[in-house]
């Protein structure tokens, strides 16, 4: 076992004491570097990216070879669990993913299987693998998914939607079936994620994209209740050390007490929710991550930095924060207000952990 160079990033998420907030990024191996389309152009698309280890491993890396992060991120696509349940996803032209087959009928939900992550998404594990071996200590590694509710959303529309209406109709007229399909795809994130973990994922986060797309009472029912079942049914162990979950509902901020109990080290936040206030009504209880508007990174070096300082302040003294965008990074955002973003949160934060 490797001993890490730097696990910043895993002591804030436990609340341990840290030298500066860790800082890392959502999608920050993506569009906006251009080693990385050039990456993506040699490998014809982006399943072609995503499948082949070697090419993952490269570009999960090339973010760390720019800028000082605090963590690496695996390079895959929170929609692999469906694709290996043979829905057959592609990538369309400016209108992001889509399958082939949705799941739409009772018959459709019955067919699934939970997913054998070491045959069915063995390319996954051996990325991990990979990536582990060539990061050699340098800063941990975070594995991810989709949460089951998320997923549901693209299986059932059969792609994007912007307002659920297949979705919603069947959780509404048919919750019991709805249901099922959830419980299916929890049981498969719960093996995805603990072969991550076993292939050397350091931290794993959850992107419960949609999550805020529901009522109430409906996130409790369908989102959380299965957020709460993979959080208990985790590796929280791994090579002699925590392995952090980290929740990310985006637009949840209204349910972070509840998200809080589910047994997660920490929360991952949007930009609408204020970090201090966040924090004064979660305690000591879970970690927090976040929470810049992306579009930020699109103002002056100058304003980038004053935004960072602000968050920063909001949070207040002490560890338990690591600075993330309050959802992925971009594709024609500049490299170098990136660049200017993270070494802000390097600079600006010491002050709060002395």
């Amino acid at each position: 076992m490797t001993e890490l160079k730097n696990d910043r990033f895993l002591r804030a998420l436990l609340r341990e004491p840290v030298d500066v907030t860790p800082v890392w990024m959502m999608r920050q191996a993506g569009r906006y570097l251009p080693e990385y389309r050039a990456s993506r152009e040699r490998a014809g698309d982006f399943m072609g990216l995503c499948g082949n280890p070697d090419m993952a491993c490269e570009v999960t890396l090339q973010p760390l070879e720019r800028y000082p992060l605090d963590a690496a991120i695996l390079f895959s696509d929170i929609l692999t669990i469906p694709d290996a349940m043979g829905l057959g996803l592609y990538f369309e032209a400016g209108e992001g993913p889509k399958f082939r087959k949705p799941v739409r009928t009772e018959a459709d939900i019955r067919a699934l299987k939970v997913t054998d992550p070491n045959t069915d998404l063995s390319y996954v594990v051996d990325a991990v693998k990979t990536i582990r071996r060539e990061l050699n200590g340098r800063v941990p590694l975070i594995g991810f998914s989709g949460s089951p509710w998320t997923l549901a959303t693209y299986m059932i529309e059969g792609g994007s939607s912007r307002d659920f209406r297949r979705a919603k109709q069947m959780l509404y007229n048919q919750p019991e079936l709805m249901h099922q399909l959830l419980d299916v795809l929890a049981r498969s994130v719960i093996a995805y994620l603990n072969a991550q973990i076993r292939a050397g994922a350091q931290a794993v986060q959850i992107f419960d994209t949609w999550g805020g797309a529901l009522s109430h009472s409906a996130y409790q029912e369908f989102s959380l209740r299965y957020l709460q079942q993979i959080a208990h049914g985790l590796l929280r162990e791994h090579e002699g050390r925590r392995v952090p979950l980290i929740l990310f509902t985006k637009g949840g901020g209204q349910w972070l007490e509840l998200m809080a109990d589910t047994g997660a080290e920490a929360l991952g936040l949007d930009w609408t929710t204020d970090i201090g206030q966040a924090r004064a009504r979660v305690g000591t209880r879970v970690a927090l991550q976040g929470n810049m508007d992306p579009t930020i990174l699109y103002a002056k070096p100058e304003r980038i930095r004053a935004e960072v300082g602000a968050i920063l302040n909001a949070y207040g003294q002490g560890s338990g924060h690591v600075f993330n965008l309050g959802h992925g990074i971009t594709p024609e955002v500049d490299p170098e207000h990136a660049g200017a973003f993270i070494r802000a949160v390097h600079d600006l934060s010491s002050q709060y952990h002395e």
